[in-house]
């Protein structure tokens, strides 16, 4: 029977969550935008084909629909040690990236979305699977930015992780 050394693996601390949310609709503004002009277009072509154009009524209610709703169950949570996405109408996808892989974050404020209090995250990291994190248009980037930095410092230093670049700020190696 083996035997564990509770020595070699950092003390483990209750995971507690600091943040979830979702993106905001203002993210598909030109996608909303253009599902209004084929709407527009259809009901425009109502008068001239006897209403049978209003048919296409159709497709830019069920674009708008799928939009709205994929936006809508896409969530993040942000916990003292990973960040999780979850995606999915119909399938359900799961993504977890530990806190101690994240090696940079950013946040963009477009004007658009300044005007609304929104902001991009993005995150780089050394995950394979997910090597850039975008988390679009939420509600206060700037403070879940800190939230994040604070929590990957100190995931960092539980696991006693510490990040070597070995490439010269060239790209390669002097």
């Amino acid at each position: 029977m083996p035997v564990e050394d509770e020595s070699l693996s950092p003390p483990a601390r209750e995971e507690t969550v600091l943040w979830s949310g979702h993106s905001s609709q203002w993210v598909h503004f030109w996608w909303y935008f253009f599902c209004v002009l084929l709407a527009v277009a259809a009901v425009v072509g109502a008068i001239f084909t006897a209403g049978l154009s209003l048919v296409g009524l159709i497709i830019p209610l069920v674009m708008w629909g799928l939009r709205w709703w994929m936006t809508r169950t896409t969530k993040y949570e942000l916990t003292s040690q990973r960040l999780r996405r979850t995606s999915g109408i119909l399938n359900r996808t799961l993504d977890e990236l530990e806190l101690y892989r994240v090696k940079d974050y950013s946040v963009e404020m477009p004007l658009m979305m300044r005007i609304f209090g929104l902001g991009n995250l993005r995150l780089v990291t050394s995950d394979a699977t997910t090597p850039v994190v975008d988390i679009p248009a939420i509600q206060g980037a700037m403070d879940v930015r800190e939230l994040l930095r604070t929590a990957v410092q100190a995931e960092r230093d539980r696991k006693r992780v510490r990040e070597l670049d070995v490439d010269g700020p060239g790209g390669s190696i002097p």
